[in-house]
């Protein structure tokens, strides 16, 4: 810790011992992260001192790791643009051998129509190729071993034919490498059906359960489809149903308090993941104000249940 802080733009903070003690009654296979770790508000929660954006972008991955209870991260830029081999490897290198990252998949892959051009068919969607070439392929060559979710976000969007797309989808799932896990996380309750749930079983992939106010209670998720059916628990804990995601980073920003508790959501994302063999979970700074604390109470939660 004292090497990270005298020879790094940014060291990580001295967590308090009460979090080293959560981090210790984690199971093994349990893996807590946030989105993305490029916010200057976690000084003294994350990193040793408050520095730009742009230098946690470039430095502030290996202090991150060193959190106790952190031992994966979503690599969220990957959305808006594939990234090189090269790229993935430096961020293999910022972190221990035992860290795990999950991944998003190119936005070119899971939305049906062109952003810009509604009316117009994107000829990417859910094609293999692609995937493979441009975004699943330099991931693998980089991160290696350390790629373990490769989260594929369908935005909301206009299904026509519930049934092609789930056709689509398993044709897609099918042809992928499996050196990694895929897991589909969804913003249209129509798609969350007996076929989505069935294909993607049978090609080994998982659902992402999600708090987003556009698909229903994680608590009706998980009663639609069993936990112990997926290969892993993936769960990214992002937006209670009350706000919208502009308003919330508006009123929680520098996100380095708990300003809008979600008890509920806690216990829920503790439940689930509790008794999981293997579970990632993700946090967002808009579920609560601020990812890092929210997983400390999740730890908590986990680690003591409350009634």
């Amino acid at each position: 810790m004292e090497q990270l802080t005298l020879f790094a733009p940014v060291g990580a903070a001295e967590p308090p011992a009460r979090v080293r003690e959560l981090a210790s009654a984690l199971h093994e296979r349990l893996y807590l992260g946030t989105s993305s770790w490029s916010f200057p508000g976690w000084d003294g929660i994350v990193y040793d001192r408050r520095v730009s954006q742009t230098t946690l972008a470039r430095h502030g991955l290996t202090a991150y790791a060193h959190h106790p209870l952190f031992r994966t991260v979503c690599i969220d830029r990957t959305y808006y643009g594939p990234i090189t081999a090269e790229d993935f490897a430096r961020y293999r290198s910022a972190v221990p051998e035992d860290f795990r990252f999950v991944i998003k998949a190119h936005e070119l892959v899971t939305r049906g129509r062109q952003k810009h051009d509604i009316a117009s068919p994107n000829p990417l969607f859910l094609e293999p190729g692609y995937a493979i070439d441009e975004v699943i392929g330099p991931c693998l060559e980089g991160l290696g071993r350390r790629a373990a979710v490769m989260l594929l976000q369908f935005p909301p969007q206009f299904v026509d034919d519930v049934a092609a797309f789930n056709g689509k989808l398993h044709r897609f799932l099918s042809e992928l490498p499996k050196r990694v896990l895929y897991a589909v996380e969804l913003r249209n309750p129509e798609l969350f059906n007996d076929g989505y749930r069935e294909l993607l079983q049978d090609v080994g992939a998982s659902h992402c359960f999600n708090v987003h106010p556009n698909m229903p209670a994680l608590e009706e998720q998980v009663q639609q489809s069993a936990p112990d059916a997926w290969p892993t628990i993936v769960i990214r804990w992002m937006l209670r149903r009350n706000l919208r995601y502009s308003d919330a980073k508006e009123a929680f920003h520098p996100f380095n308090k708990l300003l809008n508790e979600d008890a509920a959501s806690r216990r829920a994302v503790a439940t689930l993941c509790r008794d999981a063999k293997r579970a990632f979970i993700i946090v967002n700074n808009k579920a609560e104000g601020s990812a890092p604390l929210s997983l400390v109470s999740l730890a908590e939660e986990i680690v003591s249940p409350t009634r």
